[in-house]
């Protein structure tokens, strides 16, 4: 099942098409990301999400068949937003080179650990399953791929091929750092995240240059 658009499967058993149940979905998620940000994804439980969200368990179970298909929820989730952001900024910012692109997604990565409930925990899918995204391929490749096809609508003229690569590479070295950056300081150790910047616009300028 895809979401939106962006290949993401998930295993929800029905995906809502009235806006009343797509409220209910949301609601559900947000109870969840409270509870993973309490007690981790290990130990998340539907009967604690149903709690949470003061619903019924099989209120949750009409979205959500197990703990798993929650946390790919929440994961899914993160991703698109992170990518609608990515595709609003890109569209109304004059961001003209690959590194002011990289950058710009940095920032969206980064405030998404100070505001997405939960994300800190969950991320993209990785904690829970490398392939959580799509089922084939790494939850990075999917990013990489996708961001890669933003830069493409933008006349990127980059080797496809070749810059999903690179982005791949410059991914795992952010979420390294980021990561790094936020497990010791709710707002993100500055020097670390400042780091992860540095390091991943240096790689996009030796390996991505000339500039779209």
């Amino acid at each position: 099942m895809s979401i939106d658009g962006y290949g993401t499967d998930v295993l929800l058993r029905n995906e809502p098409v009235q806006a009343r149940s797509a409220a209910r979905l949301s609601s559900l998620l947000d109870a969840a990301a409270e509870v993973v940000e309490e007690v981790g994804y290990e130990r998340l439980t539907t009967a604690m999400v149903a709690e949470r969200a003061g619903a019924s368990i099989g209120t949750v179970y009409r979205y959500f068949p197990d703990r798993i298909a929650v946390l790919e929820g929440l994961s899914a989730r993160a991703f698109r937003r992170f990518l609608d952001r990515i595709s609003d900024l890109y569209r109304e910012s004059r961001l003209e080179t690959v590194q002011e692109r990289v950058s710009a997604a940095i920032d969206v990565y980064v405030d998404l650990y100070r505001t997405e409930r939960g994300f800190r925990v969950v991320r993209f899918g990785d904690v829970v399953d490398i392939r959580l995204l799509d089922g084939r391929r790494s939850n990075n490749a999917v990013l990489a791929e996708r961001l890669a096809g933003i830069a493409g609508e933008r006349g990127s003229q980059h080797d496809p091929e070749d810059l999903v690569f690179r982005l791949q590479v410059v991914i795992s070295l952010t979420e390294a750092l980021v990561h790094r950056a936020f497990a010791t300081a709710p707002e993100g150790d500055q020097a670390f995240l400042e780091e992860a910047k540095a390091v991943a616009t240096e790689y996009v300028h030796r390996h991505l240059d000339p500039p779209d």
